[in-house]
């Protein structure tokens, strides 16, 4: 057992649970852990890369905590019927979440920064993460989402980076309200509108992060965050836009390319010229925000600009799986109403037909956001466009069904756009390929379920097949 510390984490194989845990054993701690992923034999590539790191896995059946001195580590959703839980109250071991966890070792660090905003944190997580590495300063970077210039052949879920301890760069998730936990000494806000809590609930979590940080920088080009701007103490901002010449950081005469975006950024009367390898307005507007936290960090601005100009991305972020039959075929994380609008709005800006698929990461989220949810699927979408849905992922738990995928898919259509609801995602994937003509992009959409990576690559497969097959016909 190490003197770091006996962990167990319950739901290993998470998006935010994965990346701490390797944290933790890189930094001499001992990692166990269960997943209900693993149970069903979800995700084996996942699995196989933890154990390879030496985490000990376990069903999730209890029998991995067996000893009052683990602390067993779980995600806000985790109920305390899950048996690893059962068996920690059994055995006298501590439970704590996942963000109370990540928050003590946020704070212990001399130099953090803290990324919170609707969207758009993993990306610039990422970004911050990158330049900070280019320049020297050996962060730690925790991120939800695997960082495509980290990933190695030992380290292809890069999703977690170990520094010195001096530098703690990490998202910070408002969703569940562990936001109140982090002390950052930089605190950045991308955006604030509706996904998880209401409009009032968001604004006081979001007032309370960044009160207390040394540098704030915000986002003028959202209502919300610029009335924190508005709120900040003399010194404390750092600002940023698009359009607003008065910001600290100001993008002008952005060239819009598939694969990337070019602007020009003037920074406090000093202007240098930034190429990015992601596309989109939106990401424009995250690197703005990184190069505001790197600079904050000590970072030069044209050396900033530089690094991120060799940033590569995030894994399932406007991520090109592969093409067949004329079809190019992209992996995105868009779940909520502003990422879909980004992703639609940068896919639009070139020609293609786009056929969407869109997993609800929820019940309670097509509750709460079903209206915007279908504006930004209305508004996005052209006519010849089509959206596809199956019921929203659900991996065990307790849940209100009031609001379907089949409510969303009927509200869409309603206004004049097509969209088809399915009980099964597989369903959905025949849609697809019955619809693709060369020419068309298909868009895998959704979060919390890795296994849609491994669906956008089989959409590739069967498109394949279908050129094989037409081949063997025409025989």
């Amino acid at each position: 057992m190490s003197g770091f510390g006996d962990y167990f984490f319950c739901g290993v194989g998470g998006s935010g649970m994965t990346p701490l845990a390797l944290i933790i054993k890189a930094m001499g701690g001992s990692v166990e852990g269960s997943d209900r992923a693993l149970d069903q034999g979800r995700t084996g590539e996942k699995f196989a890369f933890l154990r390879d790191k030496g985490v000990l896995l376990h069903p999730q059946d209890g029998s991995g905590v067996n000893r009052a001195g683990q602390v067993v580590v779980t995600s806000a959703a985790v109920e305390e019927s899950v048996p690893d839980v059962q068996a920690a109250r059994r055995v006298g071991a501590t439970v704590i979440t996942r963000a109370r966890l990540l928050a003590d070792l946020f704070n212990r660090a001399p130099l953090s920064i803290g990324v919170a905003g609707t969207s758009g944190k993993s990306t610039t997580v990422g970004m911050i993460g990158w330049i900070l590495d280019r320049a020297g300063k050996n962060p730690t970077i925790m991120n939800g989402a695997v960082m495509t210039n980290f990933v190695t052949a030992d380290v292809p879920f890069a999703s977690a980076r170990v520094g010195d301890g001096g530098v703690f760069v990490s998202e910070v998730d408002e969703s569940d309200g562990s936001i109140a936990l982090f002390a950052p000494r930089i605190a950045l806000v991308n955006n604030i509108s509706l996904d998880h809590k209401s409009l009032d609930e968001l604004r006081s979590l979001f007032r309370g992060f960044v009160a207390g940080a040394d540098t704030v920088v915000l986002n003028l080009d959202n209502d919300e965050t610029a009335i924190l701007a508005g709120e900040a103490k003399p010194g404390q901002a750092v600002t940023y836009s698009l359009t607003d010449k008065t910001a600290d950081l100001v993008a002008s005469s952005p060239v819009l390319a598939p694969a990337g975006v070019a602007f020009r950024l003037t920074a406090r009367g000093e202007t240098v010229m930034v190429d990015l390898r992601v596309p989109g307005l939106h990401n424009v507007a995250n690197a703005l925000a990184a190069l505001g936290a790197a600079t904050a960090c000590g970072v030069t601005l044209t050396d900033a600009a530089a690094h991120l100009g060799t940033f590569t991305g995030i894994r399932r972020r406007l991520e090109v799986v592969g093409t067949a039959e004329g079809v190019t075929v992209i992996d995105d994380f868009a779940h909520n109403p502003d990422k879909i609008a980004a992703t639609l709005k940068t896919l639009r800006a070139f020609p293609g037909r786009l056929l969407i698929m869109f997993q609800p990461h929820g019940y309670g989220p097509l509750r709460l956001m079903r209206r915007e949810l279908v504006d930004s699927f209305v508004g996005g979408l052209d006519k010849d466009d089509m959206l596809v849905m199956p019921d929203p992922v659900y991996f065990g738990g307790t849940v209100e069904r009031s609001v379907t995928s089949n409510d969303i898919a009927a509200d869409i259509t309603q206004r004049g756009r097509k969209a088809l609801s399915f009980a099964e995602r597989a369903a959905c994937g025949d849609a697809l390929l019955e619809a693709a003509r060369p020419g068309d992009r298909i868009v895998v959409m959704g979060a919390r379920d890795d296994s849609l990576s491994m669906f956008a690559r089989g959409l590739v497969q069967g498109l394949a097949a279908r050129r094989q097959d037409g081949a063997t016909a025409a025989r």
